[in-house]
């Protein structure tokens, strides 16, 4: 059974795992933003998206360009989870994922280091 969550509150669980984010972390994110949507319309299933140009990618002639943007999609994460503890839990790990995009950091390597 999904767990019910009201928007706010799983906008606030957000917030908290992105404020679980080290500073050095933070402090070297650059021109990103976070939002919180119901689905990802493509790919219903997913739990979050990294688009833009990562860290890594970016040359000297990055500039002028909008933020990149990390999705956090609260109905599939409530979908796979029993708890609110285990909705706490998969959006850090869905956080941390997606930031770690923005520091070019592809799928697999998360997977080895068990953010997968």
């Amino acid at each position: 059974m999904p767990v019910e969550m009201t928007l706010q509150r799983f906008e606030e669980l957000v917030a908290d795992a992105l404020d679980r984010v080290p500073a050095e972390f933070a402090e070297a994110m650059d021109n990103v933003v976070v939002l919180v949507e119901e689905r990802n319309e493509q790919e219903p299933d997913i739990l979050g998206l990294y688009h833009g140009i990562a860290l890594t990618e970016r040359m000297s002639d990055y500039g002028g360009v909008l933020p990149d943007q990390i999705f956090i999609y609260r109905r599939p994460i409530l979908a796979i989870c029993e708890t609110e503890e285990d909705v706490v839990s998969e959006v850090v790990i869905t956080v941390v994922h997606e930031i770690a995009h923005h520091f070019g950091i592809d799928d697999a390597r998360l997977h080895e280091l068990g953010w997968g």
